[in-house]
This record gives C-alpha cells, structure tokens and sequence, in this order.
C-alpha cells in the first residue's frame, strides 16, 4: 500500500510540476464536463484516462493495441515516458 501511495504522488508531483512548467493545463480528464481544464489532476483521474486500451494476442503471435487517444500521449509526455514503450515489441512471442 505504501509504495502505491508513493507511486501516486510522484506521479501527481511530476505532472503538476510539467504543467506549471510549461503554462498549460489537462482537459478531458473529467467525463461529466470533458472541457474542464486543471493544473492539479489527481492520479486517480490520471490512470483514469487509460481505462478502455486493450490488447489483444493472437495464435499467430501477432498482436493489437488500442491506439492511444491526444489526452493520454499528452500525459505520458508530461511524465517524461516515451510513447514508443506503449507498443510492447518485447511482449510478442518470436
């Protein structure tokens, strides 16, 4: 529990601090009013904004991922993740 408390506020720490960074704040985080905006997003709402990418393995060993929508790229850019990691080549059977 502890370290997923930590993992939490890093990630509130980092984004928040990228966003005060650069002027800019988050909209679509919030589904009943997707255009409100924030500078203070809460990890909750973060991780939130990933619910729906699946993945799916086939018998072949292909494989095919969600794509990932504006939002999501922008919050994995403010926490310094290449986008590049999201296509899991290491995960492909081979």
């Amino acid at each position: 529990m502890l370290l997923a408390v930590a993992v939490f506020t890093r990630m509130e720490f980092v984004i928040r601090r990228q966003l005060l960074h650069q002027n800019e704040s988050l909209a679509g985080l919030y589904d009943a009013n997707p255009k409100r905006h924030t500078t203070k997003p809460t990890a909750e709402k973060l991780l939130n904004a990933f619910n729906g990418i699946t993945m799916y393995f086939h018998r072949d060993g292909s494989y095919e991922m969600t794509q990932l929508g504006e939002l999501q790229q922008q919050i994995l850019t403010l926490m310094g993740i290449p986008q590049s990691l999201y296509t899991f080549p290491y995960l492909v059977p081979g």
